[in-house]
């Protein structure tokens, strides 16, 4: 959030796929990168420019708004819209560990979801012996998911990790050979 007018709106990023559900909504909660919560009561909304511009009490300047910048706002469990299946919510995920194959091959665990192109969301997978990676969750690639052991098991089309994976000293050094090639091929057909 950030703020959006003189009055202490703030304007948000919608990442809901229920934005009709301010209307009912009226207490919200706050969440500060630093774990800081705060009860928000909702006055007043509309969407602008593919947000949604947010009036709560208490807050009625600007500089009370500036206090609310980069915040998260976020709706009890009790008030979550009911998902199809399949579907799951963001806090559901992180969390989660990710097991491959067979479901012996730990791969990480779920640090964020990033919603940017693509049909599937992305899974950002994090561990400490392992790149990151970034796993679409979809359907297909699901063998199993148990939230509440905080566990989804996951079968991706071979190739998919290696395409992430960093470069061996090998590879770097047969990527930069090739390249030189290339880049002297190049330039005998100019000489001609």
């Amino acid at each position: 959030m950030g703020p959006q007018g003189r009055r202490g709106e703030v304007l948000a990023d919608l990442h809901t796929d229920f934005p009709e559900r301010f209307e009912q909504r009226r207490e919200l909660s706050g969440l500060a990168a630093n774990g800081e919560r705060r009860p928000l009561l909702l006055e007043e909304h509309w969407f602008h420019k593919g947000g949604v511009v947010l009036k709560f009490a208490g807050v009625d300047s600007i500089s009370d708004a500036e206090q609310l910048a980069g915040w998260e706002v976020q709706i009890s469990r009790e008030q979550r819209a009911e998902l199809e299946a399949g579907a799951a919510y963001v806090s559901e995920l992180v969390g989660c560990e990710v097991w491959l194959g067979d479901g012996s091959e730990l791969l990480g665990s779920v640090a964020d979801v990033d919603f940017v192109g693509g049909a599937a969301p992305l899974l950002v997978v994090r561990s400490e012996e392992k790149p990151e990676y970034l796993v679409p969750y979809a359907e297909e690639f699901l063998k199993s998911v148990d939230f509440e052991r905080r566990r989804i098991e996951m079968k991706l089309p071979e190739g998919l990790l290696e395409l992430q994976s960093p470069l061996s000293s090998e590879e770097k050094q047969r990527q930069k050979l090739e390249a030189d090639q290339a880049r002297a091929a190049g330039e005998g057909k100019k000489r001609r």
